[in-house]
């Protein structure tokens, strides 16, 4: 937990920004695995997380701005649950943490809402994505479970985006944290990988090294030789010789701030040149996308460029061909790189995209293409000092989508299609690093992970 002055300062800043009414925050509930008693490990909201730093379960957040209140709904343990759970701090101590001076047991939350909407007042929610939170919500307001979304706060949205987006020195800190945990987790992955090993091997070893720095994985691991399925979470294939391997995977601290790496290695410790040759554009593609990240950029304009690097090396290879500036403008160069460069990070690994993906990376300067592999982008607009990305560009051969395009005839005029077929079986790289937009440009955090050929090679060869 940080300071309570930083929760206070942030609930404020937010309060400044919202006409007025009251602010609704829901924490999350445990879910059940099989059995009410045998729940998954509890993640608490991260808007809750940012506003009232309490990480526990069945709390409700309000933010009174009219009459500049605020007040922790939740429930004290009873002696049943003592004895499985042993003593617990109160409701009201956490709070005092937070500095919140008022706790309310849960129970007087239906009144409480029922009484503000009574008087007009407005209840400003953000849309949830848990069905319990849906339920209570709907139970709160009476507005039907089917409704919730388009009745959330856009205010409220905008509040919480523009607060969050931007990262305090204390949250960078954790974002580091975070950062070392996850080079430890690639250099195990890259260590491990050899011919024979299940996928299913490493994989855990990734994921326990999370576990054991006190913190989780920040996303389901993504670890296969069949790197050409973008989250591919399927471990259960034997690592083979001339194959490369994906490893896509980041870890959270105990305050719930990630880390999200990929890094792709040759199964057999050497890349062939066939490798060689695609890995280094994405390597080139990578280098590019760092080296143009800067406050006052749109992020849109650092993606294209970095489209144009991919084009151009394919190109090269003799897999593209035409001017490479009208193949990006085709989005020809979609059926090699089919996802956007990257997206927000921080107390999420994708960073509010609960709230909305389009009011994170979008704004009123900047909206969503609807072309083929542009169109999940997932950040786009004017960059920002304090603002944390991932730059992850890709190469992949899919071939059931190899298979539609050629069949369509499509962008024949960019894409030779019987040299892409040489590639089929090739798989997928894709690289990505974590980035800090500072004051005149950009840093990579934590310890840059080994991402040159030869620095590849050295590694796997321990």
């Amino acid at each position: 937990m940080f300071s309570a002055e930083t929760y206070s300062n942030r609930r404020l800043k937010l309060s400044q920004s919202l006409s007025g009414g009251i602010v609704l925050l829901m924490g999350n509930t445990d879910l059940p695995m099989n059995y009410p008693g045998n729940t998954y490990r509890f993640r608490q909201d991260s808007s809750f997380l940012y506003f009232f730093g309490i990480d526990l379960q069945n709390l409700c957040g309000v933010i009174d701005i009219d009459n500049n209140e605020e007040i922790i709904f939740g429930d004290d343990i009873e002696i049943d649950d003592i004895v499985w759970m042993g003593p617990q701090e109160s409701i009201a101590n956490k709070a005092t943490k937070v500095n919140v001076k008022i706790t309310k047991p849960s129970s007087e939350l239906s009144g409480y809402i029922a009484t503000a909407i009574s008087g007009g007042r407005k209840i400003h929610f953000l849309p949830p994505y848990r069905a319990e939170n849906k339920i209570l919500l709907s139970e709160l307001t009476n507005i039907p479970i089917k409704d919730l979304k388009a009745n959330a706060s856009v205010e409220l949205i905008k509040g919480v985006v523009a607060l969050r987006e931007i990262k305090e020195d204390v949250e960078i800190a954790e974002i580091e944290k975070a950062c070392v945990t996850g080079y430890k987790m690639h250099i195990a992955s890259m260590v491990m990988c050899k011919p024979g090993k299940y996928e299913h091997d490493l994989a855990g070893v990734v994921e326990g090294i999370a576990l054991g720095a006190d913190g989780q994985i920040s996303f389901p691991v993504i670890l296969s030789q069949n790197g050409e399925t973008l989250h591919n979470h399927d471990h259960s294939k034997i690592l083979e010789e001339g194959r490369l391997m994906i490893t896509d995977a980041g870890a959270e601290t105990a305050l719930h701030y990630a880390s999200d790496y990929t890094r792709t290695v040759p199964v057999s410790g050497k890349f062939t040149q066939k490798q060689k040759e695609i890995y280094d554009i994405v390597v080139t593609a990578n280098d590019k996308a760092t080296s143009m990240a800067k406050p006052g950029i749109m992020y849109k304009e650092v993606h294209l460029a970095v489209c144009e690097v991919i084009t151009e090396g394919l190109k090269a290879l003799g897999l593209m061909k035409g001017n490479v500036k009208d193949a990006v403008a085709a989005g020809a160069h979609g059926l090699f790189f089919v996802h956007g460069l990257g997206h927000a990070m921080g107390l999420d690994v994708h960073d509010m995209e609960d709230i909305g993906e389009n009011y994170v990376g979008y704004d009123e300067t900047v909206s969503r293409s609807d072309q083929f592999g542009l169109a999940y982008l997932r950040m786009a607009k004017k960059l920002r000092p304090g603002m944390v990305i991932t730059n992850e560009p890709g190469i992949y051969f899919i071939p059931v989508l190899i298979d539609q395009w050629q069949k369509e005839n499509l962008h024949s005029e960019f894409i030779n299609y019987n040299k892409v077929r040489e590639y089929i079986g090739f798989g997928g790289i894709r690289l990505e690093d974590d980035i800090l937009i500072t004051e005149d440009g950009c840093r990579i955090l934590g310890k840059r992970l080994p991402i040159y050929t030869e620095d590849i090679e050295t590694i796997m060869a321990r």
